[in-house]
């Protein structure tokens, strides 16, 4: 079908063949329309994709599903639609194997801790370079999710139970002594001034009370 005319929307590129070969990538903006030529358009605004769970180990054993979440967008697209039928498949697929590296080299107790950030800066560094010859352009690669066993899970749970009721323990500890602390100077300031002590009980005789006090 003739078109007079061909316009570009500011979220897109369009790709154009005459006769089978590639003539032009157009940018946004409206442009006259030629003979035979074949236009796709090409989304280039930013996308997120997420790698479904994986059931992997760790180094000590620990089988976890993680997943990882990708946010990218088509930087080339001549390239995006010429160099691979399905390019976000494969850096999808990179992604996976890279998760399968980083875990096989960490701990749980690792991963659980600064690792997840590790793996997300491999992910990204991989991802990049899988894309960009696809007209790919990755802008953050992380890990999305970490799902641990349940009898392993129980068991975190049970140590941050601990480390929280040995913080009470302590801080009522703390609040124990300072009091003490507070009574044996209070008790030892009423030993050195015998007029103190003396007007602390008249203080702390309730109303109508007679008070006598023997002065030496």
């Amino acid at each position: 079908m003739a078109l007079r005319h061909l316009t570009v929307h500011a979220h897109e590129q369009a790709v154009v063949h005459v006769d089978g070969r590639l003539v032009a990538v157009l940018d946004p903006g409206r442009y006259p329309a030629r003979r035979r030529q074949v236009v796709t358009r090409v989304d280039v605004r930013d996308q997120v994709s997420t790698v479904a769970p994986q059931e992997l180990l760790t180094a000590d054993g620990v089988s976890v599903k993680v997943s990882a979440a990708l946010t990218w967008r088509v930087a080339d697209a001549a390239r995006h639609l010429q160099v691979a039928q399905d390019p976000v498949a494969e850096v999808y697929l990179a992604v996976q194997l890279v998760l399968r590296e980083q875990l096989a080299a960490l701990e749980v107790a690792d991963l659980l801790r600064a690792g997840r950030a590790d793996v997300a800066a491999a992910l990204t560094e991989r991802a990049r370079a899988v894309g960009e010859p696809l007209g790919i352009a990755v802008r953050a690669a992380v890990v999305k999710d970490v799902v641990l066993p349940a009898d392993l899970r129980a068991a975190y749970a049970e140590l941050v139970a601990t480390r929280q009721r040995g913080l009470a323990r302590l801080e009522a500890a703390r609040s124990e002594t300072a009091a003490l602390r507070s009574l044996a100077n209070g008790a030892r300031l009423l030993e050195d001034h015998p007029a103190l002590a003396r007007l602390r009980v008249v203080e702390s005789a309730p109303p109508g009370s007679q008070v006598v006090i023997t002065l030496p």
